[in-house]
């Protein structure tokens, strides 16, 4: 709980954002309840600094805004060096849920790629990816097919986007979609910094009977600009060892199996 008693606008927001640093995240009834303000009054706070791009509001309060990743769209070959370990771990764990046979969309992003290098022993499988880096991986695979829509190309994320990659993901249904986001809120839901992109994940999410977000643990408690889709579509999350046991139960207290890498 914060202490003290300050009344005046500037002061009750420096303890807020004290106590955010602090644990990561607040909640307006504590906060009411500290600094003997009403909860219209910090959720007004809250609004004021979110637009000062210190926290992002959830369900309830607020949560620590880090850095400004998740809502800026950086180069793929900057993400790349992100988390990198971590990225490949999750990329190995995510492949022990691919099977001969089956028809997957991997989608693009730094911890998709990593999935895309442990496909080489696959038998026989159909892979529909929007991510021409991935596309020219996937061609060395003598035993993988390689499917690749039409689109305008995001030179950033190297991913092809607009309405004619979105009609040939209509034209298909597929067993598994390995989706990677930028944000990953357990109240808002999954997101990225490309409305282009977000689009064409939720229709990828549509044509799929199983939904697996790779998502390295520093993108929990993130929001990005725009927003995928809420927590109830995913099936399956892999993630690393970095991730909050509190994160962790309550996605599986939804039903979402989590896989550690």
């Amino acid at each position: 709980m914060i202490k003290g008693e300050g009344k005046s606008t500037v002061s009750r927001r420096i303890k807020i954002i004290d106590f955010l640093k602090t644990n990561g995240h607040v909640n307006i009834k504590e906060l009411s309840e500290s600094l003997g303000v009403t909860g219209v009054t910090i959720r007004n706070d809250l609004e004021q600094l979110e637009k000062k791009n210190i926290l992002i509001r959830a369900r309830g309060g607020a949560i620590k805004l880090d850095q400004p990743y998740s809502n800026e769209d950086y180069p793929l070959s900057d993400k790349q060096k992100k988390n990198l370990n971590e990225k490949r771990e999750i990329g190995k764990k995510a492949c022990e849920l691919i099977e001969n046979s089956n028809t997957i969309i991997i989608d693009s992003g730094s911890t998709a790629h990593q999935l895309a290098k442990n496909l080489k022993d696959f038998e026989d499988l159909t892979v529909i990816t929007n991510a021409i880096n991935i596309a020219t991986l996937l061609a060395d695979y003598k035993n993988i097919n390689v499917i690749v829509p039409g689109g305008i190309l995001k030179k950033n994320s190297l991913s092809l986007v607009g309405l004619p990659a979105e009609k040939v993901f209509r034209d298909y249904f597929c067993d598994k979609l390995f989706l990677g986001v930028d944000g990953f809120d357990l109240d808002f839901g999954i997101s990225t910094p490309s409305p282009e992109e977000a689009y064409l994940n939720q229709i990828m999410i549509e044509i799929s009977k199983e939904v697996i977000v790779l998502a390295d643990s520093s993108k929990f408690e993130r929001r990005g600009f725009a927003f995928i889709a809420p927590i109830s579509k995913i099936n399956t999350v892999v993630t690393d060892k970095g991730i909050k046991p509190e994160h962790k139960t309550k996605l599986e207290n939804l039903g979402i199996k989590v896989f550690i890498a």
